[in-house]
Order: structure tokens, then C-alpha cells, then sequence
């Protein structure tokens, strides 16, 4: 591809109900739809949206260990007697279960003008906040292979939430080699530190709003 060239794609992360008026809603998630819905009309090349889309005894959720919401234990991927790939786990509420209402697109979304979906977390053992790959990135999505046939040069990034799957979803896609970009009014966080953009920052990626999104774009 030479390098003056743009082929922009939009990816919208786990705008579900769990996750805006469900068991995990994220504060003030609502706000930002009509944004992601402007966004899903511009010229990208793919519109693509991420869901989890957890087995009902999934790692991450507390009732699977017995342990309080919110805490964390150490988990390791399957196999590894050895304990050599400890990975730090939330323990969340049960959320975004396979083919629930939970785990479906919040209704206001145009989830119609999308050109591609993206499951997540269907692994019962392995954790996934970003969309590329599992925690232990044992396992790829269908997301790397998406941007590729589409010869994606920038990735756009919108939903929820800042300070988990945008910023793992973010930071893996500048490891793919993609320039990328997170729409900052059209994301929400769980805690929203301002921390969440500072990391995103120092990592490559570019912080934007949709206003000049839409100027980049058209």
C-alpha cells in the first residue's frame, strides 16, 4: 500500500445492554449512541462492531469462582502447570451471556448498517477484553482478518469501555501495525480516572472527536 494512502475503518466495542442498562452498565453509556450512530454513517470501508459473548460459567465472573464482585484473583490458561502465564482477573457480575438480551446490541444502536460482527469471550476459560485476541492471545478473533481483506491503514474506535476493551482493543491495534484512533466523546468508561487516556496516549494512539472524525473521514 503506499503510504499516503487511507482506508479507515470504524470499530464500535460492546455497545450491549449489559453493558448500558444492564448487570454491568457503565456510567452514563447511553449518552454516546447517537454519537456511535453518526459515526456508523460516514464513508469507512468496514463498520464493525465487538461483542462479548460469554458461556454462563465464564472465568471472569464472580458466581464461576464463588468471590465477591469486583475483587480480583490470578488465573492461568489451561495447561499451564508450570503457573508461568498468571494474568490478574476482574471478577465481574454475570454479563453479556451467549444469545441473552444482555449480551444483545442496545436497541437504539444501527446495528444494521454494520458490516461485520466480532464475538469475544466465548471461551469459558479465557478472559477477553481486547477484540484482536484473548488475554493470553492463545486465541484470535475474526477481527484481524476482517481488516485485513478490507487493506485497513487506520482503525477508529468507539464504545464502551475506555478504561477496559477500547483501551486493550487500542493498544492491540497498534501492535497490528494499524494508526488508530479512539473517538473520545463516543466512549465511556467504568471509572473514567483520565488515566485510561493518558496510557492510550503514551502508547501511539491518537485521541480524537467525532467532529474531526467526520472531517478526516469525508
Amino acid at each position: 500500500m503506499a503510504a499516503a494512502e487511507f482506508v479507515p475503518a470504524l470499530l464500535v466495542v460492546d455497545l450491549q445492554h449489559d453493558f448500558v442498562d444492564g448487570s454491568l452498565a457503565i456510567p452514563d453509556a447511553a449518552s454516546i449512541i447517537d454519537t456511535v450512530n453518526d459515526l456508523i454513517t460516514l464513508p469507512f470501508v468496514a463498520k464493525i462492531a465487538s461483542k462479548d459473548w460469554h458461556p454462563p460459567e465464564h472465568i471472569s465472573f464472580a458466581k464461576t469462582h464463588g468471590q465477591p464482585e469486583f475483587s480480583s484473583i490470578t488465573v492461568y490458561p489451561p495447561g499451564d502447570a508450570k503457573k508461568e502465564r498468571a494474568h490478574n482477573q476482574e471478577m465481574w457480575p454475570v454479563h453479556c451471556v451467549a444469545s441473552t438480551r444482555g449480551a444483545a446490541f442496545i436497541e437504539t444502536l444501527n446495528h444494521e448498517a454494520l458490516t461485520g460482527i466480532v464475538h469475544k469471550g466465548d471461551d469459558a476459560y479465557a478472559d477477553s477484553y481486547s477484540a484482536f485476541h484473548d488475554c493470553w492471545k492463545l486465541r484470535t478473533t475474526t477481527l484481524p482478518q476482517m481488516l485485513k481483506d478490507a487493506n485497513v491503514t487506520d482503525l477508529f474506535i468507539a464504545g464502551l469501555a475506555g478504561d477496559f476493551c477500547v483501551k486493550f482493543t487500542a493498544k492491540d491495534a497498534v501492535d497490528y501495525g494499524y494508526k488508530t484512533w479512539v473517538i473520545r466523546d463516543a466512549v465511556r468508561s467504568v471509572s473514567d480516572s483520565g488515566k485510561e487516556w493518558d496510557e492510550m496516549a503514551h502508547t501511539g494512539i491518537k485521541i480524537v472527536g467525532s467532529e474531526e472524525v467526520k472531517r478526516l473521514v469525508k
